[in-house]
């Protein structure tokens, strides 16, 4: 098959790969129909996440159709369309029982893409594909159902319920790329008073303008906040530490942070200023348990988010839309889809 092989730091190619075989008995085949590429991605290209091993085929989010199952794997046959999720769950241990497939110690976890090869290709192995996919219903068009398998689920879940939006509430999201614009979306739902998307491109803001209450540059409007009642929800989605110090200025007394973010490089935690705030700050990896309720918003049209794919390319066209999304502040990318032509 043809793939996105990484070769480290700095070096990807659309490249031959080994077919994916059966190796558990819980395990599907996928052929996949569209993928994207992810932020997390373009760390493990900058060489911030030095555990994923050159040879490895990148991608954890997929839409595709399954091609074969094994004996243990019971919701599924083939022909089914489903949507891979960026966690996989063993659904046995622990962590999968309480709802934190992102810490699954079953073997599972965010390994598609990191340990094991993911879903930037024509196939892929799925582990425990019952606990690991979702159905697609037909109504559900092929990006909108791209979009659950990571960026959706992880600005409800490590975003809006982490940092406790609630009506009434002013929330502040630093980060106006694909998952920021994600988190005002999903955060509408909770009728808050208003929300401010900050962000550093102009293009990006123009994007978020159009869901948000305000979008502006770090500037004025934030030191109003900090020297002011401050926000009740402050969300970090730029994984950039000035965006998280962004956010410790901008919480009220009493206020959450949520940080989205993934951080390659320290972030400076300012406790001299923080400490008598009572402010919680919360840290998560995103564990795609409410995939089904997302996925009945988006069926039912309760979830505008077709705004967030801004790119499509064939699979073949992989690493150019690397670079059309790693430019994203000057491209207008936010969600890129491949699809398989």
């Amino acid at each position: 098959m043809r793939a996105l092989v990484y070769h480290g730091p700095g070096h990807i190619s659309w490249d031959t790969a080994p077919d994916p075989a059966m190796e558990e008995a819980t395990d599907a085949i996928v052929r996949v129909d569209a993928t994207t590429v992810c932020g997390t991605d373009l760390h493990i290209l900058r060489g911030d996440l030095p555990e994923v091993k050159p040879g490895t085929v990148l991608g954890h989010e997929a839409v595709g159709e399954v091609l074969e199952v094994g004996r243990d794997v019971h919701g599924l046959r083939p022909g089914h369309e489903v949507i891979v999720s960026s966690v996989s769950s063993c659904g046995r241990c622990q962590a999968c029982r309480d709802t934190m497939r992102g810490q699954c110690r079953g073997g599972g976890g965010w390994i598609l893409g990191n340990q094991i090869n993911g879903t930037q290709a024509e196939f892929v192995r799925v582990p425990f594909a019952d606990h690991s996919t979702h159905r697609r219903p037909p109504a559900v068009p092929l990006d909108d159902a791209l979009l659950l398998a990571e960026v959706l689920p992880t600005a409800y879940e490590v975003g809006v319920r982490n940092g406790h939006v609630g009506p009434g509430d002013l929330v502040v999201v630093v980060g106006a790329g694909p998952v920021g614009l994600a988190t005002v979306a999903v955060a509408r739902l909770y009728s808050p008073r208003r929300i401010i998307a900050v962000d550093l491109s102009d293009a990006r803001l123009e994007a978020v303008a159009r869901v948000a209450d305000a979008a502006e540059v770090p500037g004025k409007m934030i030191a109003e906040l900090s020297e002011g009642p401050g926000a009740d929800v402050a969300i970090e989605a730029s994984g950039e530490p000035d965006g998280f110090v962004l956010c410790t200025q901008a919480v009220r007394p009493g206020g959450h942070i949520a940080n989205i973010g993934t951080h390659g490089r320290p972030a400076t935690l300012h406790l001299e200023s923080l400490w008598r705030k009572n402010v919680t700050i919360s840290t998560g990896q995103v564990d795609t348990s409410s995939t089904p309720w997302l996925l009945e918003l988006l069926r039912f049209g309760r979830l505008p988010v077709s705004q967030l794919v801004t790119h499509t390319f064939g699979l073949d066209r992989m690493e150019h839309a690397y670079e059309v999304f790693s430019q994203g502040a000057t491209t207008g990318a936010l969600k890129v889809a491949l699809h398989r032509e």
